[in-house]
């Protein structure tokens, strides 16, 4: 009995060790909400609807969102979310939108568009 109570250990030690593991793994990242996008994002809505000057906080609004998009799994959250955002824009607010980052003085990984690509 005590053989068969020791290989129950380790067992259960084995399928535990690889919970772990698989915990840490793409899906259990963390993922950056549409909330905070859109937070972060918001004082960049009146230059997206209407153009003309950028306001300072939005180009602080969006160092501070790609200073918290670390992994892979944040900025595919963010960039789902900038495309949802995107979906009912017109051409003219989606290129207002594109050209935030050069404005602001950051480099995206994605070009603002209708069809971003958010698996990259």
């Amino acid at each position: 009995m005590a053989k068969s109570s020791a290989i129950n250990k380790q067992v259960t030690l084995v399928v535990f060790m690889a919970m772990l593991i698989m915990s840490f793994s793409s899906g259990g990242q963390a993922q950056i909400p549409c909330s905070t996008v859109s937070t972060d994002l918001y004082p960049c809505l009146r230059y997206i609807m209407n153009g003309g000057t950028v306001d300072p906080a939005c180009c602080s609004g969006i160092k501070t969102l790609i200073n918290s998009a670390k992994t892979k799994t944040d900025r595919q959250s963010v960039c789902s979310c900038l495309k949802s955002f995107l979906s009912n824009a017109t051409d003219g607010q989606i290129k207002n939108a594109a050209a935030i980052p050069g404005l602001c003085g950051v480099k995206l990984p994605v070009n603002i568009t209708r069809n971003m690509d958010c698996s990259k």
